[in-house]
């Protein structure tokens, strides 16, 4: 890992403990955004590629006539990647400064970007995507609303839907998480939560290319 990127991992962490202290577990996410503009910090995922763990997934997939739906899309990498493959795609985030980010570096996109709450997503998105597709957004928030953004993301997926989530994976079974090392794995049994009333289509879990190499999640829900 560069030097760049543990800097910029260490003054997000430095963010989530200032914000946990505060009692405020989703305004890092704006603070965060609002510093990279003004070029105070790097946000270390916005590496300008969508996700590798879905693009294996997804490259052969057609999205014609299908609607998906990204939460934490930050700058929008995974949304216009999905867009490619011809899907009709909303993707949200809950930092205003990040959407704004997001639609001027991708200009005459056909992503609709919008500011939204994974915890309180609008009543026109329940059961309203083909594909949901999660990577990344739950493991960085702790405590309720990390139970509570487990409970909330599946409930987009559209009868016949998917939902993909994609995270870094441990196998304790409720380690005891330190808020000031943000990012905190999903256990099994979270994955398994996040899934809600859908049924288990595949769960797949290895070690990944990145350096070091991190163990993760990528799993498969479908309605029964």
């Amino acid at each position: 890992m560069d030097s760049d990127r543990e800097r910029a991992i260490e003054q997000i962490r430095n963010l989530v403990a200032e914000s946990l202290r505060d009692g405020d577990t989703k305004g890092w996410f704006e603070r965060l955004y609002a510093k990279a503009e003004a070029g105070e910090v790097i946000v270390p995922w916005a590496d300008g590629e969508p996700n590798t763990n879905l693009i294996s997934w997804a490259s052969s997939l057609s999205g014609a006539g299908k609607r998906a739906l990204v939460p934490g899309c930050g700058l929008g990498y995974d949304a216009e990647f999905l867009a490619s493959l011809g899907y009709d795609v909303t993707a949200f985030d809950i930092s205003p400064t990040g959407i704004e980010a997001a639609k001027r570096d991708n200009p005459g996109s056909a992503v609709n970007y919008q500011v939204a709450d994974l915890t309180d997503l609008p009543a026109e998105w329940i059961h309203a995507f083909d594909l949901v597709m999660e990577a990344y957004t739950l493991q960085p928030l702790f405590g309720e609303v990390r139970a509570a953004a487990i409970a909330s993301v599946h409930r987009a997926v559209a009868p016949g839907g998917t939902l993909l989530i994609i995270a870094r994976a441990t196998n304790e079974i409720d380690p005891q998480r330190d808020p000031t090392l943000m990012p905190w794995p999903l256990t099994h049994g979270e994955l398994i939560a996040a899934g809600g009333s859908l049924r288990v289509h595949r769960i797949e879990q290895y070690w990944d290319a990145e350096d070091p190499p991190r163990l993760r999640w990528r799993a498969e829900f479908r309605h029964a």
